[in-house]
């Protein structure tokens, strides 16, 4: 990362948090009051210290946006939720004011003396005994209905019982979670002001620096992770993972922003699931429900197209290019980007295609001129695990 581009960095924080008013931001781990940002650690004053608070801010604003991510989805699930119950109960309050006249105009025929009542008492006092019969049965059909009336009208008001009682229930988490989102909003900007004050508090020598050693943390994660041996081989993607490839090499150069799925920005997740949907198959949105649900797979059988997950949370996600790079939207001020595999710590990798198979012949998308360009990371490399049995 440049020094330049370091300072840059700043400037598009800012921007998030002053454009992007629906990015929510995890409480800290040792925070236990949700919405309450922990206040910013005192500033340190050694490179190596400088380099693991920034990523470490970095990693924090990341969790937010996933955590928005993930509450933006069941806030919209919980709100179809809430207007398909509002629905019905609707039409079932209609059904029992419609059950209700009906059942008024029985009470009215039966006071008027037009029921099947004085009408079976008529037929005791018929002289055709046959046609008593006919008519007999005719009466007990119109009982059964007007039974089946009654009965319809308490079964309607029970069934509009329980779904007012849902509805308020539904509508009542759709507040928890609107209440969640705002919280976490106010949280991530916080987070956000906190990488553009360390970003400016920084000398030019001191960002110098920083960026070497970013450098050199990287280069030394990735350089441990191919020697073990994990990606040796000759790997190719199947034809829906090709397409997915392709779909994201055509986003590089677009900028990461809060809770983007595209087409003029992303968010890590928002643009593995957008290239997957590209691809015809439907993933989840956020990086942490793509590690949950989709099938694992150990980076040995790593294949072009897979997603390779990062963080002991699973807050991020690139997508698998091959010869041990990924490409992925890195973090607020960066745009999306081919980056090595082992630029964040590895937490594991999951297959969207788990029955295709691979292509008998493989061209790797032609990159665009810059590609590699920018930082790739936003941690402390003594944080990455060890990946050589994986």
């Amino acid at each position: 990362m440049s020094g330049r581009l370091l300072r840059s960095v700043c400037t598009a924080a800012l921007a998030a948090a002053t454009t992007v008013a629906a990015v929510p931001a995890a409480p800290a781990a040792d925070d236990p009051a949700a919405g309450t940002p922990t206040p910013a650690p005192a500033p340190p004053t050694t490179v190596s210290g400088m380099l693991t608070a920034l990523q470490t801010l970095y990693r924090q604003v990341e969790e937010a946006g996933e955590t928005y991510n993930a509450t933006e989805e069941e806030l919209n699930k919980q709100r179809a939720r809430t207007a398909r119950l509002a629905r019905e109960l609707a039409g079932a309050r209609n059904a029992v004011v419609a059950a209700r006249g009906e059942a008024g105009r029985l009470a009215r025929e039966q006071y008027r003396g037009q029921s099947e009542l004085s009408s079976y008492l008529w037929l005791l006092l018929a002289r055709n005994p046959k046609q008593a019969l006919d008519q007999d049965h005719l009466m007990e059909r119109a009982a059964a209905g007007r039974l089946a009336t009654m009965a319809g009208l308490e079964a309607g008001a029970k069934r509009a019982a329980r779904l007012a009682a849902a509805s308020r229930k539904a509508l009542d988490r759709e507040l928890t979670l609107a209440t969640k989102q705002k919280e976490a909003r106010d949280n991530a900007t916080a987070r956000l002001k906190d990488v553009e004050k360390m970003l400016a508090s920084l000398s030019a020598d001191e960002i110098a620096e920083v960026a070497a050693l970013e450098r050199s943390n990287a280069a030394k994660a990735q350089e441990k992770l191919l020697a073990s041996g994990v990606l040796d081989g000759r790997r190719t993607p199947t034809r829906k993972g090709e397409r997915a490839l392709e779909y994201a090499v055509e986003q590089i150069g677009k900028p990461y922003v809060w809770g983007a799925e595209g087409p003029r920005s992303y968010d890590c997740s928002g643009l593995t699931s957008q290239a997957w949907a590209q691809a015809g198959r439907e993933i989840p949105r956020t990086s942490q429900e793509q590690w949950a649900q989709l099938p694992k797979v150990s980076l040995r059988s790593l294949r072009p197209g897979d997603l390779v997950i990062y963080f002991p949370k699973a807050t991020h996600v690139a997508i698998y290019l091959g010869n041990g790079m990924v490409v992925q939207a890195p973090r607020p001020g960066t745009k999306v980007k081919v980056s090595p595999i082992a630029a964040n710590p590895l937490l594991g990798a999951v297959r969207p295609d788990p029955g295709g198979s691979p292509l008998s012949t493989y061209t790797p998308p032609r990159l665009p001129k810059g590609a590699a360009a920018g930082p790739d990371h936003g941690y402390s490399a003594a944080e990455a695990p060890d990946t050589s049995a994986k």
